[in-house]
């Protein structure tokens, strides 16, 4: 792995909005996801407030709002509340679905391969990768977990960005030890036998 050039976080990201509040080009969209967030997990994290309680009292507070303010519209010739027609386009719905398919069909490929095909190395991969999210669920709650998230979101491109020469020779050094490891890994699991099906077959 040689010198790694100088790469485009902003088009890595998609470019648009979400690039430009996760590098902070616009303040305002950063600061207002940073403020929601913590103001959401002080309510239902440090406040214990109740979820389901405080999504069902702001929609409340929202479609009485707007009631009075369209009745009250009508009474005094004043524009009605300024909101969008609220439509999900069927060209959306089919992307979201076939991305899910793309998922559902690689988990349904691995539980294949474990369940019918006994391929132990994959059994031991998954087993490994559930373990580590259980023992990370065990030091946060999922709220904390995805409040981490968003922080990370905010300040980890931008340091990227901003320091991306000194982290890439960091990151070169990194990939050589990590290349290391897995490769005494993955003469490991060599060693472990293949699943039932291919032992048949090349028999």
């Amino acid at each position: 792995m040689g010198e790694l050039d100088r790469i485009s976080v902003y088009d890595a990201l998609g470019g648009g909005t979400v690039a430009d509040t996760l590098l902070w080009r616009k303040c305002y969209g950063g600061v207002m996801l940073l403020i929601g967030s913590t103001v959401m997990w002080i309510l239902f994290e440090q406040a214990g407030y109740n979820f389901l309680a405080f999504v069902a009292n702001t929609l409340l507070l929202l479609v009485v709002i707007l009631f009075f303010w369209a009745k009250s519209a009508s009474l005094l010739n004043r524009p009605l509340p300024p909101i969008p027609d609220l439509d999900i386009s069927e060209e959306s719905v089919l992307v979201a679905a076939d991305e899910m398919r793309v998922w559902v069909n690689k988990a349904l490929a691995t539980i294949h391969e474990i369940a019918v095909e006994g391929n132990l190395r994959t059994l031991i991969l998954v087993a490994v990768g559930l373990w580590l999210v259980s023992f990370i669920g065990s030091l946060f709650n999922f709220l904390t977990l995805v409040y981490i998230g968003v922080l990370l979101s905010l300040s980890v491109p931008y340091l990227y960005d901003t320091f991306q020469a000194q982290i890439n020779e960091k990151l070169v050094v990194v990939h050589k030890n990590m290349s290391v490891v897995f490769k005494k890994v993955d003469l490991i699991l060599q060693n472990i036998p293949m699943s039932q099906t291919k032992q048949k077959k090349t028999e």
